[in-house]
C-alpha cells in the first residue's frame, strides 16, 4: 500500500517537472529579435516609373516588408517602366538609413542592376531586404530606395 502512494507521488513529481521543463524550453526557443519595418521604405524614381502591378497603373511609393526576424529575408516584386523616349540603364541605391547603423545589418538588393530598357519597356524586378542574424539594437528603421534610369 505504501508502495502505491510512493509511485503516485513520484509520478506526480515527474509530470510536474515535465510540464515545467516543456514551458521553459518553449519559452527559450521562441525568443528572437523582430525588426518591424512596415511602411518604412519610400521609393523615389528618376527617369522611370515604378509600379505595383504589371499593367503599370498603380504607382509604388513604399514597400510593406511585414515583420522580419534576424537571419530572414523578404522579396517583393515590382514593375519598372522606362517612361522616356530613349534607352536607359537601371540602377538602385538605398540612402538615408535611419538609424544610420541599420545600413549593414540590413541590406537591400535587387535583380535589375545595369538592366537596359528601351523606351516604354517594362521589366519585372525583385527587391530583397535581408536581416543579419547578428543584428542588435535596431527595433525599427527607415530607408529611401532610389531607382534611376540613366541614358
Amino acid at each position: 500500500m505504501m508502495r502505491g502512494k510512493l509511485s503516485k507521488g513520484v509520478l506526480i513529481a515527474i509530470v510536474t517537472a515535465g510540464i515545467i521543463l516543456t514551458f521553459t524550453t518553449a519559452g527559450l526557443l521562441s525568443i528572437n529579435q523582430v525588426v518591424p519595418s512596415s511602411g518604412s521604405i519610400s521609393i523615389t524614381t528618376v527617369n522611370v516609373g515604378v509600379f505595383s502591378d504589371s499593367s503599370c497603373t498603380h504607382n509604388l511609393t513604399s514597400i510593406n516588408w511585414g515583420i522580419i526576424s534576424p537571419g530572414d529575408s523578404v522579396t517583393r516584386t515590382i514593375y519598372v517602366k522606362n517612361t522616356g523616349s530613349t534607352p536607359i540603364t537601371l540602377s538602385m541605391n538605398a540612402i538615408n538609413w535611419n538609424p544610420s547603423g541599420a545600413d549593414g545589418p540590413l541590406t537591400l538588393t535587387w535583380n535589375r542592376e545595369s538592366t537596359p530598357l528601351t523606351a516604354d519597356q517594362v521589366t519585372t524586378a525583385r527587391i530583397t531586404l535581408s536581416v543579419s542574424e547578428s543584428i542588435s539594437g535596431i527595433n525599427g528603421f527607415s530607408v529611401d530606395i532610389v531607382i534611376t534610369g540613366t541614358g
